[in-house]
């Protein structure tokens, strides 16, 4: 499923090539017809991201609610017939450019009042300069669940995904067992300012990077990484190899329904 940092480049792209501007809405599977009908030849406003979820804003206040989940997907291209329409949920097109979205958990037409419980509903979203850390410390305060879950929960931490929680876990030494409201609050403004750098980077560079000067393959003289996902990482993806800053091998385990990863030494259990 798509980091935060997905959604949030995919607003941006839209916003560049459809924003203020009218434009065809069609649904050539036919899954979405009814509303595409109320939207087409309509101005897309904007488009917007919070967390994982991103909001197409038209005119006449009706938005487009949209979440890929695990198999959804836009493409960019020119505005000629697609070539499986059987599969094309959302097309919107101006200018002889189309953006066509396939596959996604729900695409949804959603009103004023609809559109701001997703926001609300939403933890905040490190990428968002609206968004009020203090929400989810006191969401962590409040529960002993292992801080390597909560960092998955989108009422707490929107947008922060499977990478990410990771990886934070890792730059700071936490044990995921951790209990959340053990987390000293320190420690929480340090992995909230570091989220915030991270998932910036990965908006602005299209991947995701998390390990330090030190630790790149040009400081330690190693392969790159080479994974679907793209970038240099700590321990995502890493079970059973030798850990960058130790070499105590990663270990890994599910939990909140993802796989995670963490080194044994370097995130020493905390007493709980």
């Amino acid at each position: 499923m798509p980091e935060g940092h997905v959604i949030h480049r995919l607003a941006a792209h839209l916003d560049e090539q459809f924003g203020g501007r009218q434009v065809a809405v069609s649904s050539p599977q036919g899954r979405f017809a009814a509303a595409a009908r109320l939207l087409n030849d309509s101005r897309l406003l904007g488009a917007d991201a919070v967390g994982k979820h991103l909001l197409l804003d038209f005119t006449d206040a009706r938005t487009i609610w949209v979440h890929l989940g695990l198999i959804g997907r836009f493409g960019f291209g020119s505005d000629a017939p697609p070539v499986k329409p059987q599969t094309l949920r959302l097309r919107i097109a101006a200018g002889g450019r189309a953006a066509d979205l396939r596959g996604p958990q729900w695409c949804r037409l959603i009103d004023p009042v609809q559109r701001a419980e997703v926001v609300d509903s939403s933890g905040p979203d490190p990428l968002r300069p609206d968004a009020d850390p203090q929400r989810a410390w006191r969401k962590l305060q409040a529960t002993r669940r292992p801080i390597g879950a909560a960092l998955m929960d989108q009422a707490i931490f929107a947008g922060v995904g499977n990478i990410f929680r990771a990886e934070v876990l890792y730059r700071h030494g936490i044990d995921p067992e951790l209990p959340s409201n053990l987390l000293p609050r320190p420690v929480f403004d340090s992995v909230w300012a570091d989220l915030v750098a991270l998932m910036s980077y990965a908006v602005a560079r299209g991947r995701i990077d998390t390990v330090r000067p030190e630790h790149t393959p040009e400081a330690m003289r190693r392969p790159e990484r080479v994974d679907a996902h793209g970038g240099e990482v700590y321990v995502y993806r890493r079970r059973g190899e030798p850990c960058l800053a130790c070499g105590t091998e990663v270990a890994g385990q599910v939990m909140a329904g993802r796989n995670l990863y963490w080194c044994p030494a370097c995130q020493p259990k905390a007493a709980s």
